[in-house]
């Protein structure tokens, strides 16, 4: 029989552990953790509160894809996670998550290890200036002593996870210096897990009633409110597909092309925004425009939306007084952008079922469909298949490509679950995003699959991601690859017409030679390859596990 074996108590592994154990009693259920020497106390602790079913622990070696995991467990989650990191670089490869939460509302809470005050400033082995090092993302941070032995460490750590997580709408950073022994195991305090609440909003809702030429525009995370709030304006509903709100009967897909058209956005008189939107540059030119009332009701994030400054009111609430006999005056406006949205998006229908005795008409539908499933991909076909397959019980993750532009474009109203980092609208960490999004999904007993839809340079930008430690949960996600071999969003922008092609090729398409079969494989990944038409819905039907498809398409 082997004896338990049993390691005196650290002032670190006591604070560590009363630490964790007021954060699971506030609600808190994920943590992820790097490995590291300086913040083995906290990472001994969570491991000890997962085997006693307090807290889910993750476990992921690259700080910063832990980052991306942890914000997409807050997202979908919209409860507080914990990621904890060692001393040094460590700490700093946390800044891209945390900019992107700090843009988003995510809370996050940011734990990372560092030397006690007498190893500071004096050359000491990965030691630098960590207090601080979040300010442009933080709304909160806190440098904390050392623990010294006979210090209340259950007092202080209550204090402190009170204080960091009162009123969270984004990252805080507790800097945590702990002094040698590291660790040591401390008992487990007797709680009981909370439930997680955010604060009430306090602020009284401001009225809004019905007015001529109104839309309602909705960006990323604007949420059922915004459909609900175009209803009851009797005003047309520019949802991106980002935002939760893309779908009901005054949904207009095909925004941008009425804004830019006579007698649609030239008539538009009010805008009410709700979320962020980040997908055109129409929508900002339409605020912009001269003439045009703009309110905006504030979603998390460190910044007010408010293009060329030009937003006349910015509110925290609002309640829309549900006017019947308005919204029944508005509804030929309404009409009218909702039958053109709908004739722009629609698809040439197929051919139907054949209707003559004909030989030659027969033969020839045959070989009309023979080609049209033998035809290459395109980025119409790709996300209208994504889009197609994806249904409420699912979620959908677009990373910052071409693709999720495309999608904006076309995709007809659905009650989606969809996500995508717009905070900053960066390809990093996309697919640890995505895994953080599913893993959350299935803890809570989620059905369907997760699904991400990238770019190929968005996934070389997070190739780590698509690694799992041995004991890793491994959720339901299907990652859709569309590799036109480099960076084709270039090609829509100014930079297309005003460089020369061979210029635009070496810095900013950046072409590329990767074997997306090998690294699926090398990953554990299930791979799937899509080069037609046919191929496309067999791939994107679930599995088990996690599967990436690799969609070709031209540039």
């Amino acid at each position: 029989m082997t004896t338990p074996r049993t390691d005196p108590v650290s002032p670190a592994s006591a604070f560590a552990t009363a630490l964790l154990g007021e954060f699971a009693r506030a609600g808190v259920t994920d943590i992820v953790v790097c490995p590291g020497s300086r913040s083995q106390a906290l990472a001994l602790a969570a491991a000890r509160f997962e085997r006693a079913g307090l807290l889910r622990l993750h476990v992921r070696i690259d700080e910063r894809a832990a980052g991306f995991l942890a914000l997409g467990l807050a997202r979908e989650s919209e409860r507080p996670v914990a990621v904890v990191t060692t001393s040094g670089t460590a700490v700093a490869n946390l800044l891209p998550a945390a900019l992107e939460a700090a843009h988003s509302g995510i809370p996050l809470v940011l734990l990372t290890a560092d030397r006690p005050d007498e190893l500071r400033g004096v050359g000491a082995n990965q030691t630098t200036r960590q207090p601080g090092m979040f300010d442009v993302a933080t709304s909160r941070g806190w440098d904390v002593p050392a623990p010294s032995a006979g210090d209340p460490v259950e007092t202080g750590a209550a204090e402190l996870v009170a204080e960091a997580l009162r009123d969270i709408a984004g990252p805080v950073h507790l800097n945590l210096a702990f002094r040698e022994p590291l660790s040591g195991a401390a008992p487990l305090p007797d709680i009981d897990p909370g439930s997680w609440a955010p604060a009430p909003a306090s602020a009284d809702p401001v009225v809004l009633r019905a007015a001529p030429g109104t839309v309602v525009v909705a960006g990323t995370g604007a949420g059922e409110q915004a459909e609900e709030a175009a209803r009851a304006l009797g005003a047309p509903l520019l949802a991106e597909v980002t935002s939760g709100a893309r779908f009901g009967p005054n949904l207009v897909a095909a925004y941008r092309e009425l804004l830019d058209t006579a007698n649609f956005g030239d008539r538009i008189e009010r805008v009410i925004v709700f979320g962020h939107p980040t997908l055109s540059r129409e929508i900002p030119a339409l605020i912009e425009r001269p003439g045009v009332e703009t309110i905006v009701v504030r979603s998390p994030g460190v910044e007010d939306y408010n293009p060329g400054r030009a937003v006349a009111r910015h509110l925290d609430t609002v309640r829309v007084v549900d006017d019947p006999a308005a919204v029944e005056s508005a509804r030929s406006w309404v009409g009218r952008w909702v039958h053109a949205s709908r004739q722009l998006v629609a698809v040439p229908e197929q051919r139907g079922a054949v209707l003559t005795e004909d030989l030659a008409e027969r033969a020839q539908f045959a070989r009309d469909q023979l080609a049209h499933l033998r035809a290459p991909v395109t980025r119409r076909m790709l996300v209208d298949a994504v889009w197609n397959a994806s249904w409420p019980h699912d979620r959908l993750v677009l990373a910052a490509s071409r693709l999720i532009r495309e999608l904006d474009r076309v995709a007809p109203g659905k009650k989606l679950r969809v996500h995508a980092n717009r905070g900053l609208a960066g390809i990093d960490g996309t697919i640890a995003t995505a895994t953080g999004i599913a893993l959350a999904a299935e803890a809570e007993g989620a059905e369907g699959i997760t699904r991400l839809l990238l770019g190929d340079l968005a996934l070389q930008h997070d190739l780590g991601s698509l690694l799992a430690a041995a004991g890793e949960a491994e959720p339901r996600l299907q990652v859709i690859v569309g590799n036109d071999g480099g960076g084709s969003i270039f090609d829509l922008l100014e930079v297309a017409a005003q460089a020369e092609p061979e210029l635009i090729d070496r810095v900013l398409y950046t072409p590329h030679t990767m074997d997306i079969e090998a690294l699926a494989t090398a990953a554990g990944w299930e791979y799937r390859r899509v080069d037609t038409r046919a191929d496309l819905d067999g791939a994107l039907t679930p599995a088990p596990g996690r599967t990436l498809v690799e969609v070709a398409l031209a540039r």
